[in-house]
């Protein structure tokens, strides 16, 4: 036996306490410790409020961003239990609060559902902050514990005062530790956003989000839609034109499962359908979704069928077809979920299928029978969108690969690398003759691939997959990322793990890279999603004072570097702004924009798909005044355009 093993014994292994051990692995509980991590001890104490209101004991909830960045979150509901826990010994409270796996969603009657299915938000929250106060209403008393770092109690439940009989509820105050976080700083539009959502798949509850580092901003927003999802629909279409003015609304419930569906067409050609569990956003989809999917392809089909819309010589309709310009929301109450994966991204229990299917076909149907003008536009459009995918089907045959990479379109001109291993692999979309061809001259032939662009490509958001596949520069990053597109979409195929948008720094660069990243989230969306989309970012000025030279990416770091310098040099400093890829000579291109020593990349990433959707609608959807108005309240915001 070697010594090692013999000196591997019971001393080696480290029991980790309490709370100790989401301090030190606190990815295993909230994801990450960067912003998004932040943002997301805010929910975990939130949903706490949520399953409250879910129980009918809670109809107001507000949270606040205070001054020194901690937050606070009040609820009126029933107030945390007070009394002392027989297993713990310590108040209900503090058992919450201190105890990993400890609270109401565990099958002791506390919560028929609930959105915090691990149970483990409040006792994460204080392991992870400097310190928290937990204040509860309840029976006339006020009653205070807090705890510092770590979670540490520093002050065991206390009465410190008195309160109206009546009054219920429970206030939670924390301070994200820094020590755990890359930063402590709260967003307020990534709070908003999040809040707003709570309040429409929420139907009568209350939210108010406010911000007191805004010495302006005294009462907050308020979030409170009566008709729940049927005004999410509402506002996600704000900027798409209905076909159909009726929002249709379908709910049911079967073995104590609450299932509900909005839904409603627009003239545009891309769906937006979300699904949720217990307010989790489902984003990849599960047994909820499949059952309403289901049931929506063959009640459209029989309708059409069985009004002679559809004719027995004609093909049956798709999935794909009945779901073009469909904006839905599809939330699901469970008192039991079974998620997939450690995101909850999907909702595997077996039995919401053919729940799901029965109430919205039910529902669906009858909706059909009594609005026959509705339903004739809708089974029209369908039918458009299945001639549309038949058009599509023999585009797509241009795309296909017939050996090699011998790919081109009439103007440029697919420079593959070598390597075969997509991990390693690059390929560079590149705006322009004489960028491309520098490109070509500066790259890594064995893992940098270039492939030019001839000015802008058509703006997908108002054309269906049948024109798209006609536009040669689509068909040509089609077939270089070998993926396909459409139904026949498959991100294994990915032959580069790192696409990256590389245009001027100008306004037709950022034009260029918008009509980029729309044909991306809406046709390969899972490409941005796996986090292989990236921008380039080529310094904005390259700053040369003797034999010394810089390059710098922004107007702010220009006026940061020139302030390191002595003033003497300072006046000798010659500042070349590189307005174009082009102007650049193939070393400096190499340096500054494809050497991975030197280069800066940009992720492109959907922190909130349903937010990225509603800005690609706006910014280039058919609607203009939604447009101005997001222009004119942004405006102030871009600085220093290249026009």
């Amino acid at each position: 036996m070697k010594e090692t093993e013999e000196h591997y014994n019971a001393s080696d292994i480290q029991v980790l306490e309490g709370l100790e051990a989401v301090r030190k692995r606190p990815g295993m509980y909230i994801g990450t410790t960067d912003v998004k991590g932040l943002h997301h001890l805010v929910w975990e104490i939130v949903d706490n409020s949520i399953d409250e209101a879910l129980a009918g004991y809670c109809d107001n909830i507000e949270i606040i961003i205070n001054k020194d960045n901690s937050i606070t979150v009040k609820d009126n509901g029933r107030g945390i239990p007070v009394d002392i826990h027989k297993k713990t010994g310590i108040s209900t409270v503090e058992t919450v609060y201190t105890v990993l796996h400890a609270g109401g969603k565990f099958g002791g009657g506390g919560y028929k559902v609930s959105g915090g299915l691990h149970g483990v938000g409040a006792s994460v929250v204080n392991a992870l902050s400097s310190w928290v106060t937990v204040t509860v209403y309840k029976n006339g008393k006020i009653h205070e514990t807090k705890f510092e770092k770590g979670g540490k109690t520093v002050q065991k439940l206390t009465i410190i005062g008195n309160c109206e009989q009546e009054r219920t509820g429970t206030t939670v105050t924390f301070k994200p530790d820094i020590d755990i976080f890359d930063t402590d700083i709260y967003d307020y539009e990534t709070l908003k956003v999040r809040t707003r959502e709570l309040a429409f798949l929420n139907k009568g509850l209350r939210l108010t989000l406010r911000d007191d580092r805004d010495d302006e901003d005294t009462t907050g927003e308020t979030f409170h839609y009566e008709g729940g999802i049927s005004e999410y629909i509402k506002y996600l279409n704000k900027n798409k034109t209905p076909i159909h003015d009726e929002i249709i609304h379908l709910e049911g419930e079967n073995d104590g499962i609450i299932f509900e569906v909005a839904m409603q067409y627009n003239s545009g050609y891309t769906d937006n359908i979300y699904s949720f569990v217990n307010n989790i956003n489902t984003h990849d989809g599960g047994t909820h979704e499949e059952g309403v999917r289901r049931a929506l392809t063959r009640i459209i089909n029989n309708y059409a069928k069985k009004n002679n819309i559809l004719k027995e010589k004609d093909s049956s309709l798709t999935g794909d077809d009945v779901k073009e310009g469909l904006t839905m929301i599809v939330s699901c109450k469970h008192p039991n979920p079974q998620f997939e994966g450690q995101t909850k991204g999907r909702l595997g229990n077996s039995e919401v299928r053919k729940i799901a299917d029965n109430v919205f076909a039910e529902g669906f149907e009858r909706f059909l029978m009594e609005n026959p003008d509705a339903a004739k536009i809708i089974v029209e459009k369908t039918m458009t969108a299945a001639r549309a995918r038949a058009a599509a089907k023999k585009a797509r045959e241009l795309t296909r690969r017939k050996g090699g990479l011998e790919l081109t379109n009439q103007w440029g001109k697919l420079a593959d690398c070598s390597s075969k291993n997509p991990e390693e692999s690059e390929i560079f979309i590149v705006e322009g003759d004489s960028a491309g061809g520098q490109a070509k001259q500066s790259r890594n032939a064995k893992t940098q691939a270039i492939l030019p662009l001839r000015g802008k490509i058509l703006n997908v958001e108002k054309a269906r997959l049948d024109r798209i596949l006609g536009n040669e520069e689509i068909r040509s990053m089609i077939t270089a990322f070998g993926t396909g597109i459409g139904e026949e979409f498959n991100i294994e195929k990915l032959r580069y793990h790192k696409i990256i948008i590389m245009t001027d720094a100008d306004v037709d660069g950022s034009h260029i890279r918008t009509l980029l990243l729309t044909l991306f989230y809406r046709f390969f969306k899972p490409i941005i999603e796996k986090g292989h989309v990236y921008v380039s970012q080529p310094p904005l000025y390259k700053v040369t004072h003797g034999k010394t030279f810089k390059f710098v990416l922004t107007d702010e770091e220009l006026e940061e570097y020139l302030s390191t310098l002595p003033e003497s040099t300072r006046s000798k400093c010659i500042i070349n702004r590189n307005k174009g890829l082009g102007e650049m000579d193939k070393e400096e291109l190499c340096y500054t924009t494809m050497n991975i020593e030197h280069r800066t990349l940009r992720k492109i990433t959907i922190d909130d798909a349903i937010e990225a959707d509603k800005i690609f609608e706006i910014l280039m959807g058919e609607e203009v005044e939604p447009r101005r108005n997001f222009i004119e309240e942004y405006a102030p915001y871009a600085k220093n355009l290249d026009i």
